[in-house]
């Protein structure tokens, strides 16, 4: 007996056993709470069928919903209720009428509580499951019609199915009492869920576990989405928990005059900030390190938030660079993700299955604007990013960041100040000389070594990126309207003057 309370039943939602450190406790009654819609009976379902597919009995106690909309709502995630799978619901005395069904339909409202408990035990030891769900308590509170009465029904119910092996789940919608927190001291453990309304966008959901007894969780909220198939839980990521080896070379970008900007080039395992006003090649630069890991015989993941990947595509093939067909090759695996319908928490998994089962060495997010529109609470975007960037380092992949600064020249302020985070800063900047309009670029910050500390001039061309020598004749680049300091300085050709300039 004791070895069998050790192990753990399998939720069967994805992330949820590692948010549980490996499921539920057998022998133990839990509770699921959350308000209607938020995900009970989905998760109450995949719990069922988990323990189904390893030929457990499963029993299914309705107080609320038929035995048909429980059929329909598993039909429409692709769940199969199998024989092992039994379904006994209290439904309006209409169904009555059917004299076939007078034998296990029965309607809660017209019950005293203990008959509907009676009946409760009944089909239990009918059946004798190793799985039990009870939806709702709502209805069973109300049959209560005081806390006290309603603690020792729930008492009840515990001390009952303590008697055996059955792990039970306890669906409550807090519809009548969300301040009744009885049950929170009686069950073994507490699963709350949430549905927030953001301004735009789709609605995010989110879990906590609020207690687990003498077990181990992962405290504090939980992106979740219910999609076909179920819910998917994204735990929250702990950096600290994926510390892997691997050894700090220097990787060339494939631009001399970048290398040397870069003091050497980029330390594998670190992150990259790439700084600048809309249209300075924030991007472009980006894409340059991803070409460079590709020729390593690396492969690389591009997360796009902000461009139609088409236009992504038929820009930077102008340049020589056909992302489309590295697509297609495996080489790299590119992503255009929609903000409003995204949580923090999904993205970060993405990002973990690209680089755990997909071996990306290089990871481009574009950008964090991008990202912050998914997550307007900036504090947490800042933890997001932290514990997201640590992690990546830790697995020795390479993270360029993109942020886009308001304005154009001049004094230009960031969205969400991110640079602390970043190991290297790559400062991309507008500036006005000889009439036109021109592109500097400038390293402000590297964590793992030396760089060069000058500003360079840089073009996009059709043959790609090209760099100047360093702007030692100018004073007041990073300002937008510099001064001549040194009439022998030198420019790169513009479109007219020489190449042919990629727009």
């Amino acid at each position: 007996m004791a070895k069998k309370l050790l192990e753990k039943a399998l939720t069967g939602v994805a992330g949820l056993d590692d948010v549980l450190s490996g499921g539920l406790s057998r022998g133990h009654v839990f509770l699921l709470e959350g308000s209607p819609g938020t995900g009970k009976t989905t998760i109450a379902l995949q719990f069922l069928r988990e323990g189904a597919s390893r030929g457990e009995r499963c029993l299914y106690i309705s107080l609320s919903e038929t035995e048909y909309e429980l059929r329909e709502s598993a039909q429409s995630h692709g769940i199969e209720i199998d024989s092992n799978i039994e379904i006994f619901e209290l439904v309006p005395p209409e169904s009555l009428l059917d004299a076939d069904q007078q034998q296990s339909l029965l309607y809660s409202s017209d019950l005293e509580l203990g008959e509907t408990t009676k009946l409760i035990f009944e089909s239990f030891e009918r059946l004798k499951p190793q799985r039990v769900v009870i939806d709702s308590l709502s209805e069973i509170r109300l049959l209560a019609q005081s806390s006290l009465r309603y603690r020792r029904q729930i008492l009840a119910l515990k001390h009952f199915f303590s008697r055996s092996d059955a792990t039970v789940l306890l669906l409550d919608d807090m519809t009548s009492d969300v301040l009744d927190k009885t049950v929170h001291s009686v069950v073994h453990a507490v699963i709350h869920l949430e549905q927030l309304a953001p301004n735009y966008g789709s609605e995010r959901r989110r879990l906590r576990i609020i207690k687990y007894r003498g077990q181990a969780f992962r405290g504090g909220y939980h992106d979740f989405t219910i999609r076909t198939g179920g819910v998917a839980v994204f735990p929250r990521l702990r950096a600290i928990e994926h510390k892997t080896g691997f050894e700090r070379t220097t990787l060339k970008t494939g631009i001399q005059e970048l290398d040397e900007l870069l003091g050497g080039g980029i330390e594998r395992g670190s992150s990259t900030l790439l700084l600048g006003p809309t249209g300075t090649g924030k991007s472009l630069f980006a894409l340059q390190f991803v070409l460079a890991a590709i020729k390593r015989g690396e492969k690389a993941a591009i997360f796009v938030f902000d461009e139609e990947l088409g236009l992504l595509f038929s820009r930077t093939k102008a340049m020589g660079l056909d992302l489309e067909k590295m697509s297609d090759d495996g080489l790299i695996h590119i992503e255009q993700l929609d903000a409003a319908e995204l949580s923090p928490g999904e993205f970060a998994q993405r990002v973990r299955d690209r680089v755990a089962s997909y071996d990306a060495k290089t990871v481009v997010i574009d950008s964090i604007n991008g990202y912050q529109a998914a997550m307007p609470e900036e504090n947490a975007l800042i933890l997001h990013m932290h514990e997201l960037l640590q992690y990546l380092n830790r697995q020795g992949a390479n993270t360029f960041l993109t942020v886009a600064q308001h304005g154009l020249v001049g004094d230009m302020k960031s969205p969400v100040d991110v640079t602390y985070l970043a190991d290297t800063v790559i400062l991309l900047r507008y500036f006005e000389a000889l009439g036109k309009v021109r592109r500097a670029i400038s390293v402000i910050k590297k964590r793992t070594g030396k760089h060069e500390e000058t500003i360079r001039e840089f073009r996009v061309t059709n043959a790609g990126l090209t760099l100047g020598e360093p702007l030692s004749g100018f004073q007041g680049v990073l300002r937008g309207v510099p001064n001549f300091v040194n009439e022998k300085q030198s420019l790169l050709p513009t479109s007219e003057e020489g190449g042919d300039h990629f727009q």
